[in-house]
């Protein structure tokens, strides 16, 4: 699936990925510097009724916020340096106990991403808008 946006369409494209893959537990995020991952994650979690500021976790490795009963992980694995570093910090574990989770930066480990992770890649087309290509 490919879908192209502007920026201010941002929760609309945010609505349509819950209304098409909301039964998927693991999303992976591949995007480059800037093309904006932390807000689309930030207004899929404010859709799902997360209340607190959603904010990339690049140094605490993984934010965890609650919403409607929910156990969310938004996760962002830049400053690990390889699989066994992020076995260590306990992101395997995280994503097998949480009920949605979505990781920035994810070909830092490839390995750990379950068999059942939907992968958006963001491609950024110029300052206004961006490609979306999506793979389960």
């Amino acid at each position: 699936m490919e879908l192209i946006y502007s920026l201010d369409q941002i929760k609309e494209i945010a609505t349509k990925l819950l209304d098409l893959y909301a039964n998927r537990p693991v999303w992976a995020f591949f995007a480059p510097m800037g093309a904006g991952k932390t807000t689309l994650i930030s207004q899929i979690c404010k859709q799902l009724g997360v209340a607190q500021a959603v904010s990339s976790p690049t140094f605490a490795i993984m934010n965890l916020y609650e919403a409607n009963n929910n156990d969310i992980y938004h996760m962002d694995w830049y400053r690990l340096s390889d699989e066994a570093e992020a076995i260590r910090t306990g992101v395997e574990a995280a994503m097998e106990e949480c009920d949605l989770c979505f990781i920035e930066w994810p070909e830092k480990a490839p390995g750990l991403l379950p068999e059942h992770t939907l992968k958006i890649n963001i491609e950024i087309l110029d300052p206004e808008h961006r490609r979306i290509f999506i793979t389960s």
